[in-house]
């Protein structure tokens, strides 16, 4: 077979493309407490601006709180509004260098609205790995063209190559369904 293609690079792009995907429904807020749903936070800190994890210890001590214990008592401010500006919708308590963060119930309506938006973070996670399929295809054809392939070997690795496509958009649609279980369940 070819040296000048391969395979397991575009499986790593299409991993890569299920990668992004995860850590955007990790950002999604369900009715579950979790560490990650304050990942995306930045918070203007000594001159920069930082995420919250890099200026606290972010932990998830009940079900239905988040726990963040600022190490420097200037910033706590700071962090405070940081969340509070968030379009989660959370309502940091102060106490001293800590803000407990209760994560209040969704309505059905916010539910709709997020599943949507897994919906959207999952067609584009799908788009991603059709493009990588269409320039392994792309260069397949490049090659045999080149006659660095026969037509037989071109069309094996095209197979190869849809076959990881499937797989790939079956696993996004397994993330998406399960995380939509996951918003939906009240």
């Amino acid at each position: 077979m070819a040296d000048e293609f391969d395979i397991n690079d575009l499986q790593r792009r299409m991993q890569g493309a299920v990668n992004v995907l995860k850590s955007e429904f990790a950002g999604l807020r369900t009715g579950r407490a979790s560490s990650s749903l304050l990942d995306p936070i930045q918070v203007p800190a000594y001159g920069s601006s930082m995420p919250v994890n890099q200026v606290a210890t972010v932990s998830v001590p009940e079900a239905r709180m988040i726990s963040v214990n600022v190490w420097d008592r200037s910033l706590v401010q700071a962090v405070d509004r940081a969340i509070r500006e968030s379009d989660l919708g959370l309502n940091p308590v102060v106490e001293g260098q800590t803000l407990r963060i209760p994560i209040p119930e969704l309505n059905a309506e916010r539910r709709q609205e997020i599943v949507k938006v897994a919906h959207k973070y999952a067609e584009q996670a799908r788009v991603a790995v059709r493009h990588v399929r269409r320039d392994g295809m792309e260069q397949l054809k490049r090659l045999e063209k080149d006659h660095a392939i026969s037509q037989d070997e071109q069309h094996g690795l095209s197979d190869d190559v849809q076959k990881l496509t499937d797989q790939t958009i079956k696993e996004i649609d397994q993330l998406l369904s399960a995380k939509e279980q996951e918003i939906t369940q009240v």
